[in-house]
């Protein structure tokens, strides 16, 4: 890959290749589509994830495996370069777990199984995200038949658990995985997509005493004498104060790329009380708070605890009893807690430039850049102090739904665009 025509010639090879051999493209999504690795319930991922590391020992890179949960897996792999101390390295991440399947009955076909009606393909995880997957595993496989070799390392992810807020990529990153820029393949419409960040939290009312339910004529009515509340009834006093510091946050706060007020805080889900023969002694509430990537968990979470602890203090039964706080976790199926960093995009960037030049020349106009009001694991590239951008094929509106969908057309732009970047940014020096 030395000199300009060589790299020329390279590049032209593994374009017409990607079109010319889009049925192996087709027949890797086949398989992937065709492992049940909704999430939840999760734990369904081995038979996967021993695929993908199978393409990968065959596509000549060192790979490895590792449990993560109970029948789930993580797999990295690094396609080692030539020169790796002194040009690009880079990552492509993914992860292989999809959306539960909650309204079966509105599908047209298996959801396990592709299908293709001309340009669309259809099955569950082909926008969300199996599709970015399979042209990842897709270019490699073309790399090793073409016999290109890299000067910097290509690194690689298939990790679990992004559907249930489960820390599959921060795990792999905090065991040291990294690169000199990295690519989250997940669904942005071939758009460059950084994010908020998100922290789910538990806010616990519970009172000092249990009470049978006989005792709640003398909490009611007047000189009852028995100064007590059901913790139920007294949580709209918190969620009232959430809702006051929403519509605070959205006059005050803003971020270049968000909608004005996309920094929410969502009362989610109530729990409390024993049974209709109790005072509700406890009600716990789960929130989901959005934050914008110039703030910190513990600067959002900080004013949260400060508007609640004082609506509480404001009300005669709650000041006695202020509420208590749990937040984020690892898990939403484990410990009822998620994370998700934000993700700020540098335009600046070499390597964002190259994106971008990548892809105007395949899709003939420049990426939309913009800001996710969802989120993936693209953050926690950031959180660990990688460059990285969210960049994948498929469409929010399909991520999700019955009869998911993506475009084939799609696919093979997006492999032959990620194609032209590896073999620029791994071929450059380090800066």
């Amino acid at each position: 890959m030395k000199g300009f025509e060589k790299m020329a010639d390279v590049r032209q090879l593994l374009q017409q290749s990607i079109d010319k051999e889009q049925a192996n493209l087709l027949a890797i999504l086949q398989h992937l589509v065709a492992f049940q690795t909704v999430s939840p319930p999760a734990r369904n991922t081995a038979g996967i994830q021993d695929y993908v590391k199978q393409l990968l020992e065959q596509a000549g890179f060192e790979a490895k495996s590792q449990p993560f949960y109970e029948q789930d897996m993580l797999v990295s792999g690094k396609l080692a370069g030539s020169a790796p101390s002194t040009h690009n390295s880079l990552l492509l991440n993914g992860h292989v777990d999809v959306a539960a399947l909650t309204d079966l009955d509105n599908w047209q076909t298996n959801p396990f199984q592709l299908v293709q009606h001309g340009d669309q393909l259809i099955g569950r995880g082909v926008s969300d995200m199996k599709g970015a997957i399979a042209c990842f595993l897709y270019l490699f496989q073309l790399l090793k038949q073409a016999d290109i070799h890299l000067p910097g390392d290509l690194l690689f992810q298939s990790v679990v658990g992004e559907e249930a807020g489960e820390a599959g990529t921060k795990t792999l990153l905090e065991q040291g995985e990294t690169a000199d820029f990295a690519v989250v393949g997940d669904t942005s419409n071939l758009a460059f997509q950084g994010q908020g960040g998100v922290v789910t939290g538990w806010i616990t009312l519970k009172s000092p005493h249990t009470y049978h339910d006989g005792n709640r004529v003398n909490m009611v009515r007047a000189g009852g004498g028995l100064k007590a509340a059901s913790m139920v009834e007294k949580m709209p006093v918190i969620i009232e104060a959430l809702q006051k510091l929403e519509h605070y946050w959205a006059v005050t706060k803003q971020y270049p790329g968000f909608p004005a007020g996309t920094n929410t805080i969502n009362p989610a889900y109530i729990e409390g009380g024993i049974h209709p023969a109790f005072v509700a002694n406890e009600c716990r509430l789960w929130i989901t708070v959005h934050f914008y990537p110039n703030e910190t968990i513990e600067g959002v979470t900080q004013e949260i605890e400060d508007a609640v602890i004082a609506a509480a203090k404001a009300d005669p039964w709650l000041k006695d009893m202020l509420p208590t706080f749990s937040w984020d976790g690892d898990s939403m199926l484990v410990d009822k807690g998620e994370v998700f960093p934000p993700l700020a995009i540098d335009k600046t960037l070499p390597a964002v430039q190259l994106l971008k030049q990548s892809h105007q020349q395949q899709v003939g106009e420049a990426p939309l850049i913009n800001m996710s009001t969802s989120v993936s694991d693209g953050g926690w590239f950031d959180y660990y102090q990688i460059p990285a951008v969210t960049y994948g094929p498929g469409q929010m509106e399909q991520a999700h739904s019955d009869n998911e969908t993506v475009q084939l057309s799609q696919l093979l732009d997006y492999t032959k665009i990620i194609a032209d970047f590896v073999l620029t940014w791994c071929s450059q020096a380090k800066s």
